[in-house]
């Protein structure tokens, strides 16, 4: 009936049912195996419903893990691709990226690279390097588009209408920040040369971006 009010209560609804799921699974794999048992095992889920419920368990929730991955893959697939028809569109990016198909109205290259890109990921080292890579640079961004909200804030001051507003900001804001900051470091600490190599691919992309913002304005 209200989407603006819905749809935040159920973004709030969703996040909490995470977090409160996250830390049930925690506080039982802690609980189960131990703190020792944990640093020991790569399949921690496997091990304490192998304890629960002996072999079959540990089947079952494996079974259940590889869904929840074709899951997630299938809503990255779904809108990753987005990102880059988006700055093709803006004329960032490829213009054939900013193409939809006449039948599906899918960006159909956009998905071929992300396709493409992850493949070449997955093939280019081991889970945990990878995971490395990604919680370093996703939770730069995730602080960064947290702290943006200071940025907003200030310039709608005077604004008849409140558009970007977050419940105990600034506090949560702060918090939130900091705690991706938190990440990042413990991640630059547990491995230092994934981190940095994220980091240089990520900072790479800035004189890129700038070369083809320059390339654009000069043919247009």
């Amino acid at each position: 009936r209200d989407a603006r009010r819905d749809l935040s209560r159920g973004l709030l609804m969703g996040v909490a049912g995470v977090v409160a799921l996250y830390l049930a699974v925690n506080i039982v794999s802690l609980r189960v195996l131990g703190p020792a048992g944990l640093d020991a095992t790569n399949t921690p889920a496997s091990n304490v419903m192998r304890v629960g419920l002996g072999e079959r368990g540990a089947q079952w929730i494996a079974a259940a893990i590889a869904i929840s991955t074709l899951g997630f893959l299938s809503q990255s697939m779904l809108t990753a691709p987005r990102v880059y028809y988006a700055m093709a569109r803006d004329g960032l990016f490829f213009r054939s990226v900013g193409k939809l198909s006449s039948g599906t109205r899918a960006p159909v290259m956009a998905i071929v690279l992300q396709g493409v890109a992850a493949t070449i990921i997955a093939c280019s080292g081991k889970y945990g390097e990878i995971l490395n890579f990604e919680v370093t640079v996703d939770f730069i961004f995730f602080g960064m588009t947290a702290a943006s909200l200071f940025v907003l804030r200030r310039r709608q001051v005077g604004s008849t209408t409140a558009v970007y507003r977050a419940p105990g900001h600034p506090f949560t804001t702060i918090l939130f920040v900091l705690s991706c900051a938190g990440i990042v470091g413990s991640a630059i600490v547990a491995a230092p040369g994934n981190s940095a190599i994220a980091l240089c691919i990520m900072i790479s992309a800035l004189p890129i971006y700038y070369w083809w913002s320059r390339l654009i304005r000069a043919h247009s």
